[in-house]
C-alpha cells in the first residue's frame, strides 16, 4: 500500500483525517477535512465533493492503521490515495502544527 513520510507532505497536500470525534477535538491538522472511519461509507459524498479532482489524497489517522484501512477502500474505488505513515502522533513529534477547532494548539490523543 503506498505510503507518505510527515516530513515530505507540503502545505497545500489535501490531507483526510478518519479519527473519530474526541480525537479530531483534542488536536488536528489545520485544514484537513474530518470524516471519521466510523461514518466514512456513509459520508464518502463529502470526500469526493471536497478532494481536489487529479490530486491526491494523504489519509491520516492517530498512528497509520485506521488510514490504512480507509486507503486502501479509496484505492479499490481508483482514488490516488496514500497513508501518512505514523500518522498524527508522527506529525506531532516532528513539529507539525494541532490546532484545536478555534484555532488554539491543541494535542493528539
Amino acid at each position: 500500500m503506498p505510503t507518505v513520510e510527515v516530513g515530505d507532505l507540503k502545505d497545500d497536500d489535501f490531507l483526510l483525517d478518519v479519527r473519530e470525534d474526541d480525537e479530531w477535538q483534542a488536536g488536528h491538522a489545520e485544514g484537513a477535512l474530518h470524516i471519521p472511519l466510523s461514518e466514512f461509507v456513509a459520508r464518502y459524498g463529502e470526500l469526493t465533493e471536497a478532494a481536489p479532482q487529479d490530486g491526491r489524497i494523504h489519509v491520516i489517522c492517530r498512528s497509520g492503521g485506521r488510514s490504512a484501512q480507509v486507503t486502501m477502500y479509496l484505492a479499490q474505488q481508483g482514488i490516488d490515495a496514500v497513508n501518512v505513515d505514523g500518522g498524527m502522533q508522527t506529525w506531532a513529534v516532528t513539529g507539525r502544527p494541532v490546532v484545536t477547532d478555534a484555532g488554539e494548539p491543541g494535542f493528539v490523543l
